[in-house]
């Protein structure tokens, strides 16, 4: 059985692909903003419930350091952007004040200093391709959790911590809590739980060593972290909160777990077993394993996932995305557009997920059709 996709929607680009990074498309159904980050700004338009961009609703936000160097992230409001960079994480106000700013080791592994501006080591050779942590708000904006590289300043953690997780205050930047991550990261990213601000997800990249999934919970005094057991890479939340979707770091395995760790009863495919050969890939009769779990995808809403085998699928012809039913695990749907799409899926919640457009100059909004089903 397949699932047919209708087209609800193009969101043009708000800057052009030699400019700036991909369009994303944020925040949960009636909260949603399309943001692009260039080397100089981050600009964030709200969108309403057809994602057509509110009129005069447009905020920039002047960026710090150039866009290799760090990650970023828009407040729910869009009244602030933090940026996680190589040395600090910083509060950037759309007029470009510093409305705060926490500086941490540096995020090149080989670097013992702790620097207090870019321009320090901007120009350094052995700066160009740092490590990197990341940002997160929570569902309320009130929080910014961040992934950084140890040790801070005035850290009352071991000096041989080598990443801290840290939950901040977003209006003033005061450390609220902090833990030792227990990793040491190449990358990540976070995940926050839709309508709890209390919890929070993160998804550490260590390259070919592993991947470390957190999932935080703070009490109001104490930041309590449950360590997901096994190399996995969280790809979305829920709009409950209560589920996760992950993919091993392997990409041999997708799963549905609760936010303790626990795969849900039946809610597991293997990538050999439950993925079709591609149509224009060999035959089984070369005896190779055939099909991997793409890194994205997420949930659609609180049952149905998108998924796709892009890695995989892109050396024998289109790339195929798919529909799993988790009311009934069996059911893995070929998605089937009107045309070739050129990129992964990226879940929206509220029944959508969005593709890039060839040109990346916009991005293409979907829902499953399900009058021709």
């Amino acid at each position: 059985m397949s699932a047919r996709a209708r087209l609800c929607a193009t969101v043009p680009a708000l800057m052009s692909s030699s400019e700036a990074g991909p369009p994303e498309i944020v925040g949960p159904p009636g909260s949603r903003m399309l943001v692009q980050r260039s080397d100089t700004e981050i600009v964030a338009q709200p969108l309403d419930d057809a994602f057509t961009a509110r009129p005069d609703s447009s905020v920039r936000f002047p960026a710090p350091w150039p866009r290799d160097r760090g990650t970023w992230e828009v407040s729910p409001d869009a009244g602030v952007a933090v940026f996680a960079g190589v040395h600090a994480v910083r509060a950037v106000e759309p007029s470009g004040a510093v409305r705060w700013e926490v500086r941490h080791g540096c995020w090149y592994g080989a670097c013992r200093e702790t620097h207090e501006s870019y321009d320090e080591y901007a120009d350094r050779q052995d700066h160009r391709y740092p490590d990197g942590g990341s940002v997160g708000f929570s569902a309320d904006g009130r929080f910014v959790w961040a992934h950084v590289r140890g040790p801070l300043p005035d850290s009352e953690l071991s000096p041989d911590t080598v990443d801290e997780w840290l939950l901040l205050d977003a209006a003033s930047g005061r450390v609220l809590a902090r833990v030792d991550a227990e990793a040491a990261a190449a990358g990540s990213f976070h995940l926050p739980h839709p309508t709890d601000p209390h919890q929070m997800g993160l998804s550490i990249g260590e390259g070919q060593d592993g991947a470390p999934l957190r999932w935080g919970r703070w009490d109001g005094r104490e930041l309590d972290v449950n360590h997901l057991g096994g190399d996995l890479c969280l790809l979305s939340v829920s709009p409950s909160g209560e589920r996760l979707m992950t993919v091993s770091h392997d990409q041999d395995s997708l799963a549905v777990r609760d936010s303790r760790g626990a795969v849900l009863e039946g809610w597991e495919w293997d990538a050999e077993a439950s993925i079709p050969r591609h149509p224009d890939a060999p035959s089984e009769d070369d005896g190779e394993a055939y099909g991997c779990w793409d890194w994205a995808g997420g949930f659609v809403d609180e049952t149905t996932l998108v998924v796709s085998t892009a890695e995989c699928d892109e050396e024998w012809g289109p790339l195929r995305h798919w529909l799993i039913d988790t009311r009934d695990a069996r059911r893995l749907m070929p998605v089937l557009y009107p045309s070739p799409v050129p990129s992964q899926p990226s879940a929206l919640g509220g029944g959508a997920w969005s593709t890039s457009s060839e040109s990346r100059d916009a991005l293409h909004v979907w829902e499953r059709d399900t009058r021709k089903d």
